[in-house]
């Protein structure tokens, strides 16, 4: 029974997005056979009205009446252009995360019932929302801090979303399924995998713990930088559905007439924005993933402060090194090093050669360096050096990805407040200073005390992989003569598993087939 829930939950979701035009706005016209007779269908079933709308207002539509999940799906998918494309994933980009707001008195509810204390006891006064969005809203409060009134900002859960979510990602999981099943070109995007990711980064946002421990992690690694912070955390008021933090009294950076006439440098903003952005990355290798100009104010003083930290993003030193050298690569025009460091973080299959990788790179970065400076996009960049990578059959990395849809954000963001942002030049500093510390003598006296320490953690654990390595031993020598076996219950839980996979795809299918009939019975 999941499974023809969500294969209707399927087939409405298209209903759907065939009925404002999403399908019909897709580029079809090199499709061939079937596939392309069902692109001219959608285009046929489209609604007049939404035929004459640019994409991303259909999308923005389909997701509106699909509702909360289909925005977080949306929003996920922003972050995947390798899935999606570049061009869907900048529409998908531009969806508005707002939805109407609900009741004061179930985010009452959510509160007490996540934090076992009355709303009285906790806040001295909690006002009507001010902002909602697909998974939470935002209400103004006051606390009582050593006889000092002070304004919080009060984010609660939406309620029923992780149930009408989960309901919803089965049908994600089901479409996945068929994609990698009869579309076999995609099988390299691992589809289901991606959905998984959905699923994990969702559950991880749905918790508001999780969202102020981000919070908290990024405002230690930023308490000694100059012009940037992140608002401070109320642990007293935060659990599972609520995060209480510091209200933030600043100017929104998308609007930029109020920058202006308060007085700020917009130049000097736009530089540090990418300048703590590119710090975060490489430095911390945690990063906030939602910079978007809704999600930065700017005091006073011209300090940034970032909120809303439901996404982030990390980076190992391997992928950090890998980064910074490419792009200090590019800035110097060393176009072997950028190839040699694909290569070396394993980014790029052995059996490729360096100096073909190399030219590549190079037909990439020398009509970069024959622009103007302050022309020049990294983000563009970065999307190109993909695109290349995928003729290398470089494996998606997500966390590269994310960084990237990451990076787009932020440049744009930049580029707005100064249309002649040199991303290059402010760049620079914070990038070479990675390098000299971390990948000169500094870095390699750091390297090797890393070394020293793993070996030594090894040297603790030899007993016990002696003895591991025995026991393989014997039982490679078992298997070797009497076969590999599984165990009764490892036997049966294959057979159900198979069962059910084959199962859920042929049912799936009859309702689809089943839809089809429908749809043209009714347009009859």
């Amino acid at each position: 029974m999941t499974s023809i829930g969500a294969g209707f939950r399927l087939i409405r979701a298209g209903w759907i997005m065939t009925r404002e035009g999403v399908f019909a706005a897709l580029p079809g016209e090199e499709l061939s056979g079937a596939p392309r007779l069902a692109w001219r269908l959608t285009k046929f079933l489209a609604r007049p009205r939404a035929m004459r709308r640019q994409r991303s207002e259909r999308l923005a539509e389909a997701v509106s009446r699909l509702g909360p999940s289909y925005v977080k799906l949306g929003q996920f998918l922003a972050t995947r252009p390798d899935v999606v494309g570049n061009d869907i994933a900048l529409d998908l980009a531009k969806l508005q995360d707002r939805m109407a707001t609900f009741p004061t008195a179930q985010a009452v509810e959510a509160i007490e019932g996540s934090l076992g204390r009355p709303v009285t006891d906790l806040f001295v006064s909690f006002g009507e929302p001010v902002a909602a969005a697909s998974i939470a809203q935002v209400h103004p409060a006051e606390v009582s801090r050593d006889g000092e009134l002070r304004k919080v900002a009060v984010k609660v859960i939406r309620p029923g979303v992780r149930r009408a979510f989960f309901h919803d990602l089965e049908s994600y999981f089901l479409a996945a399924r068929l994609q990698e099943r009869f579309i076999p070109s995609s099988r390299r995007l691992r589809p289901v995998e991606v959905t998984k990711t959905l699923a994990q980064t969702t559950k991880i946002e749905m918790d508001l713990r999780l969202e102020a421990a981000a919070l908290s992690e990024i405002g230690e690694n930023t308490r000694d930088d100059p012009g940037f912070r992140v608002p401070a955390v109320d642990w007293e008021r935060t659990g599972r559905d609520v995060v209480t933090m510091e209200w933030i009294d600043g100017i929104k950076m998308n609007d930029i007439d109020g920058l202006r006439a308060a007085g700020h440098d917009l130049k000097a903003i736009a530089a540090h924005l990418v300048q703590s952005f590119l710090r975060h990355t490489l430095r911390d290798g945690f990063f906030h993933a939602d910079m978007h100009p809704g999600n930065l104010f700017v005091e006073k003083d011209g300090t940034i402060v970032a909120v809303d930290l439901g996404i982030s993003g990390r980076l190992g030193k391997k992928e950090r090194r890998f980064l910074a050298e490419i792009l200090y690569g590019f800035i110097v025009r060393d176009y072997k090093r950028v190839a040699e460091v694909h290569f070396e973080a394993g980014y790029v299959p052995r059996e490729h050669n360096v100096e073909s990788f190399a030219q590549a790179i190079r037909a990439i970065g020398e009509p970069i360096h024959g622009q103007p400076a302050e022309t020049i996009s990294m983000a563009k960049l970065l999307t190109l050096l993909f695109e290349v990578t995928e003729l290398f059959d470089m494996a998606t990395r997500p966390e590269l990805v994310l960084l990237q849809k990451t990076m787009v954000v932020v440049e744009g963001v930049a580029r707005t407040l100064d249309p002649a942002f040199n991303m290059w030049k402010t760049s620079e500093p914070v990038v070479g200073q990675w390098i000299r510390h971390n990948l000169g003598p500094r870095g390699l006296l750091t390297d090797a005390r890393d070394g020293a320490n793993a070996l030594l953690s090894l040297a603790r654990q030899a007993p016990d992989l002696a003895a591991r390595t025995e026991r393989l031993s014997r039982e490679i020598d078992w298997m070797a003569e009497h076969g590999l076996r599984f165990d009764e219950a490892t036997a049966r839980a294959i057979g159900k598993a198979e069962a059910r996979h084959t199962r859920s795809g042929r049912i799936a299918l009859w309702v689809i087939a089943a839809a089809v009939v429908w749809i043209a019975w009714r347009l009859a």
